[in-house]
């Protein structure tokens, strides 16, 4: 999809922007790419390492966190174009030694589920299963003793778990380790020099590092386990990244004419599979990888990322044929997306962001015994109590990913928003995040906190 432009993207411009409202919001370091009716421009600024003094450049490499989700969903579902793989056939058709928490799960789950979030798998399971080739089948071999956070198809929780294990189910019927898989089925064919998974191909060109606090200190741990490739290792540019978004934007060919996926896959990606409990930053819908939501009543599809001291946020208008991704390294990075994708959005294409969920002036009488109480699951438990005629949510992180959180717990004061839904937002301020608690039709409760749906214990 290519128009003429209507308005000339000015790359000068949106240099100044980023790097003021980076400066603003005490983010070390970030990386802008902007795509716009057959335009594009990158831009940077700041530090890619504040501890070594590294100037970030156009052609740093990024960790784009969960973004990576979408690319392992277009190697995926390039296998079911060929046949190797079905949206809807048990995975354990084609990966028979496949064990899940419980019989059922085991054998009824698909790929279906997996892409869009709906397996019940407990999604935040982050061991080390070594850095071999044969990680991803180890970390596969692990889940049979982690348990489901709700039933099968239910509702969606994300789940980072169930893409590793797509990785594993790419190798297995392939025979090719997920590393490789990329390279052979989405870097290469899209000409893309300056993207890798893997740390020893990263540190051939100039990588950013994540940092913490302010003044911004450096993180001790570069990067996670490499079992989490599938879900959130693939580091890349504004251009690279941008190049990837065009194979979605022009139906599945890549800019050499190379077709990559059908359209038939291009639109079912982005078709939606399901709803979510409540409001959603990303979007109000998941499809097969993608979030998906509406701009000024145009469609939306994007996706966030999420790694030790990086976040990177993506976001197509493809009516609009516009596409901007961001990458950046520590500071209020979610203030920097909101303030610049809502001037890009709407100076390029006269689009308006979705207003920010803000708290209703009512308190539309909720019942604090419909949702006090605990909720918990493998890596994390809530505790929502009532305090000063009021709720409030206690979140803390379990296990693993207690050591790797800048704060393994938080409190959340909660505003009602609408009945059974609820904002907060942290001490510092910032934006405010949904809160929704819902009941599954057996009866048994949850909470929709951070994309994640967790049940009811107590």
């Amino acid at each position: 999809m290519t128009a003429k432009p209507t308005v000339p993207l000015d790359t000068a411009h949106w240099s100044a922007r980023l790097a003021e409202l980076a400066a603003r919001h005490a983010v070390p370091g970030a990386g802008l790419g902007i795509w716009f009716q057959g335009q594009q421009t990158e831009a940077a600024t700041g530090l890619a390492n504040a501890g070594a003094r590294i100037e970030a450049t156009t052609d740093t490499l990024w960790q784009i966190g969960s973004v990576t989700k979408v690319w392992t969903a277009t190697a995926a579902m390039g296998l079911v174009d060929e046949g190797a793989l079905t949206l809807d056939g048990p995975l354990i058709d084609v990966m028979p030694e496949l064990r899940l928490a419980d019989e059922h799960l085991t054998r009824h789950v698909t790929l279906r589920h997996l892409l869009s979030h709906t397996s019940g798998i407990d999604g935040d399971f982050f061991p080390d299963a070594g850095r071999g080739d044969d990680c991803l089948e180890r970390y596969a071999e692990l889940l049979a003793d982690q348990p489901a956070c709700h039933p099968l198809g239910a509702t969606m929780s994300y789940c980072n778990a169930g893409y590793t294990l797509i990785g594993r189910v790419m190798e297995r019927v392939t025979g090719v380790p997920w590393d490789a898989l990329m390279r052979d089925r989405l870097f290469r064919p899209l000409g893309l020099t300056h993207t890798a998974t893997l740390p020893d191909d990263v540190l051939r060109h100039r990588a950013a590092t994540g940092h913490y606090g302010d003044p911004p200190q450096v993180v001790a741990e570069w990067a996670m386990a490499r079992s989490s490739g599938p879900t959130g290792l693939i580091c890349s540019t504004p251009a690279d990244v941008l190049a990837f978004v065009r194979l979605h934007l022009d139906g599945g060919s890549a800019g050499s004419g190379t077709r990559l996926l059908s359209p038939d896959s291009v639109r079912a990606m982005q078709t939606p599979q399901v709803e979510l409990p409540g409001p959603y930053p990303v979007g109000r819908a998941w499809g097969l990888g993608w979030a998906l939501d509406e701009w000024d009543g145009l469609a939306m599809y994007g996706h966030d990322g999420s790694t030790i001291g990086q976040s990177a946020y993506l976001r197509v208008l493809p009516e609009a044929d516009l596409a901007i991704c961001l990458f950046a390294n520590g500071g209020n990075t979610g203030a920097l997306y909101t303030e610049l994708f809502r001037e890009i959005a709407q100076e390029l294409a006269g689009v308006s962001m979705p207003a920010p969920l803000l708290p209703a002036e009512d308190q539309l009488g909720t019942d604090p015994a419909d949702v006090t109480g605990v909720y918990e699951r493998s890596s994390t438990r809530i505790e929502v109590v009532e305090q000063d005629g009021g709720l409030l949510l206690r979140d803390r992180f379990t296990g693993i990913l207690a050591a790797l959180a800048e704060q393994p717990e938080t409190e959340l004061r909660l505003r009602p928003m609408a009945p059974g839904i609820f904002v907060a937002r942290r001490p510092e301020g910032g934006s405010w995040m949904p809160v929704a608690f819902f009941t599954l039709p057996d009866g048994s409760r949850f909470v929709h906190h951070a994309g994640r749906a967790t049940p009811k214990v107590s």
